[in-house]
């Protein structure tokens, strides 16, 4: 585990690292599901089964899965660390037990077995969960009214978001979201502090850097080129300070293509607009001229950052990029409106490599599976009927750690 390398979104996966659905899909309400950015609430049975067809997928090709959940322990092992790790959990939780209450959820979560925590933390807590609290004042009275004292991460499904592994280093994400912003907490502790991994190179820190970047805008194009989303959830500003650092760095990328994208849901990340499927071939939703104004960052002479808006046809700007005569747009649901809009809702172009020209899909987007198999694409496809409901696909559930060179 202590080697990470991803410098293409294409090559051959090697390693991978995902979260099993757990109990925190259980705690989304329909009153609290828009909160925690789920649209419909998906059944934790179905969802497991298929996560674990999903990694089955996965390992049948010749990657090694990898637990966020199984790490962790790893690292909380230690005591020190744990009575931390709760106390920055609580603090990042936005809600607690006021007074004698925060004492009494301290010493509840300090009183389980490491692999319980963590699932709590997951989990979120509900007021049944501590059936011997007995509150003390008027305000642990008004507290203990709401039936969650500690909201659920239901999020946590998709790894791509909160980290990204950038050559051989990580850039560990600042959430948009406060909801999805507690999550940062698990792959601060695994990078700061498990013995493989502390020593990796930090690109972006979510407690020391302004702005705001996710996993889902950062594309890795190739060995020199690396693609981000200016989004909804991926700000300017850090995408500045990242880029800077990931220039600078000795892992040889030369050049960051920054796309502005619309402020829609339907867009929230640059993979849910397009994704690489093979070399200079993508699945995209609609015409990308009409979504993207695209610029360039790269180091000037004297190693200063700069940065220049790019005109002309995207196509041609990408071809350019991959230094190829020209890049391959396969559009989503064929490009009919109608086909196009409900597939990319159910993240058509959210595919994720195992190879080049060998990609995951969910098997929910029938016409666009249909043209990639005509294109010669070779389909994994795996059942989403629960999992995308929470508006991620494949490449979103996946966090991937190495990648053959």
């Amino acid at each position: 585990m202590s080697q990470l390398s991803v410098y293409s979104e294409i090559s051959p996966l090697k390693k991978v690292l995902l979260h099993r659905p757990g109990t925190e899909l259980n705690n989304l309400t329909p009153q609290n599901m828009h909160r925690l950015l789920f649209d419909d609430l998906p059944d934790l049975a179905g969802a497991v089964e298929e996560h674990d067809a999903f990694a089955q997928i996965l390992e049948s090709q010749g990657a090694e899965v990898l637990y966020i959940e199984k790490l962790l322990p790893e690292v909380l092992a230690d005591d020190g660390l744990r009575c931390a790790f709760i106390e920055d959990f609580l603090s990042d939780a936005g809600f607690v037990l006021p007074g004698h209450g925060r004492d009494y959820l301290v010493d509840y979560l300090r009183s389980l077995d490491v692999e319980t925590l963590i699932e709590t933390t997951f989990a979120g807590i509900r007021k049944s969960d501590l059936p011997n609290y007995q509150p003390h004042s008027l305000s642990e009275l008004l507290a203990v009214s709401q039936e969650l004292l500690i909201d659920p991460m239901p999020n946590l499904y998709f790894q791509r978001d909160v980290f990204t592994t950038l050559g051989r280093g990580v850039s560990l994400n600042k959430m948009r979201t406060a909801t999805r912003q507690r999550e940062s907490i698990f792959p601060r502790y695994l990078f700061r502090h498990h013995p493989e991994l502390k020593q990796t190179p930090i690109y972006f820190d979510p407690l020391q850097d302004s702005g705001f970047i996710e996993g889902g805008d950062i594309l890795i194009f190739n060995s020199e080129v690396i693609g981000i989303g200016i989004s909804e959830r991926s700000s300017s500003e850090a995408i500045e300070i990242l880029a800077e650092r990931i220039l600078r760095s000795e892992d040889g990328f030369k050049r960051v293509l920054a796309f502005k994208l619309p402020v829609e849901r339907a867009f929230m990340h640059l993979d849910t607009v397009f994704t690489m499927l093979s070399h200079a071939t993508f699945a995209i939703h609609q015409e990308p001229q009409r979504l993207f104004e695209l610029y360039e960052l790269s180091l000037n002479e004297k190693g200063a950052l700069r940065t220049r808006a790019l005109v002309g046809e995207l196509s041609e700007l990408l071809a350019k990029a991959f230094e190829v005569e020209e890049v391959r747009f396969i559009h989503c649901g064929a490009g009919h409106p109608i086909d196009a809009a409900r597939e990319q809702w159910n993240d058509a172009s959210n595919t994720l490599a195992l190879a080049p020209g060998e990609v995951v899909v969910y098997d929910r987007n029938h016409v666009t599976n249909e043209i990639l198999d005509r294109a010669g694409i070779r389909l994994h496809v795996m059942r989403s009927a629960e999992l995308s409901r929470g508006r991620g696909g494949p490449r979103c559930m996946s966090m991937p750690l190495l990648r053959e060179s």
